[in-house]
């Protein structure tokens, strides 16, 4: 079982880079732990910004690091990165298109037990909808590792979203196909299947366990890891539609201006399928550990295959 999460996967990434690469900053808000940074402090200070709890400093200050043609990454905690500092991820970063990579770490309900002010249930809409700036969510180590060498060799604004806690892989170090804003596909592209599903971040896992599931019960089903969700990869999206009879998304996130939306409004213009969004509720989400806030809501291998099963029948 692995226990390496995507956050540590982000820092082990940048300190390989960092020691050829003096242009590469880390700037965190107090989150130098819960964002597994504190090794990449420790080796590079001179390439390390501490900024204290103040989120709206973070990322304005990663802006004008950027300004002067730094590489810069700003971690803090989803819940509050794609609140408390919103308006300086529209104007400093998005609007002035600045070389700023805004990482949201425990996003979606990580911090379950903290309730609604620590949740992070909104940040893939919030994103979503400011021009310029794209949104990813990794679903395991390797691609969070993958995706970040693809980052550091662009120069436009992004914003990433990966969780707390470690996640099993999906994919290997040496067997990680990957393309920057292309989905992956997992199984039964090309093929003619019941259900397609379409997943990011934690829970592409889930959605590929109840593609098993459902193998077993004689329904075939497709698997599409959506890690870039803006740009949404529509090529991919009408491909898995073309060859499903329903179509299921699933994600960590309100069942508002998610990957959900995006793939319902793809498919109503382009290939109209019956769609479900499998999400968090429009409420304040239940407090618990992330499993069970999963299992409560749907969102685990037998949830996931349980509701592509009552869509196909």
């Amino acid at each position: 079982m692995n226990k390496i999460p995507n956050r540590q996967a982000i820092c082990e990434t940048l300190m390989a880079h960092a020691e050829a690469d003096k242009d590469i900053f880390v700037l965190c808000s107090d989150s130098r732990g819960s964002a597994s940074l504190a090794s990449f402090a420790e080796k590079f200070p001179e390439q390390f910004v501490e900024v204290g709890i103040a989120e709206q400093n973070l990322v304005s200050i990663a802006a004008g690091l950027a300004a002067c043609g730094k590489k810069a990454f700003a971690a803090s905690p989803a819940c509050f990165l794609s609140t408390r500092s919103y308006e300086q991820a529209k104007v400093d970063c998005a609007y002035s298109n600045t070389n700023v990579k805004l990482i949201g770490i425990s996003g979606g309900i990580s911090y379950g037990a903290l309730g609604m002010s620590h949740h992070s249930a909104q940040d893939i809409a919030a994103m979503s909808a400011l021009p310029n700036m794209r949104v990813y969510l990794p679903s395991d180590r390797h691609q969070t590792k993958y995706l970040i060498q693809a980052l550091l060799e662009d120069e436009k604004p992004a914003y990433i979203r990966v969780g707390r806690n470690p996640v099993e892989d999906i994919y290997t170090d040496k067997d990680c196909p990957f393309t920057l804003n292309r989905a992956t596909w997992l199984r039964g592209r090309g093929e003619r299947v019941k259900a397609a599903l379409i997943a990011c971040g934690e829970m592409v896992r889930p959605a590929l366990e109840a593609a098993r599931l459902l193998e077993e019960a004689g329904i075939a089903a497709s698997v599409l890891d959506m890690y870039c969700v803006k740009p949404l990869d529509k090529e991919a999206v009408i491909e898995a539609a073309q060859m499903a009879d329903i179509v299921l998304t699933v994600e960590e996130h309100s069942p508002y201006g998610g990957l959900g939306s995006m793939v319902a409004q793809v498919l109503g213009e382009c290939c109209p399928k019956r769609v479900k969004c499998l999400s968090l509720p429009d409420a304040p989400v239940i407090t618990g550990t992330s499993p069970e806030v999963f299992a409560h809501y749907g969102l685990t291998g037998k949830g996931i295959a349980a509701a592509a099963e009552g869509l196909v029948k």
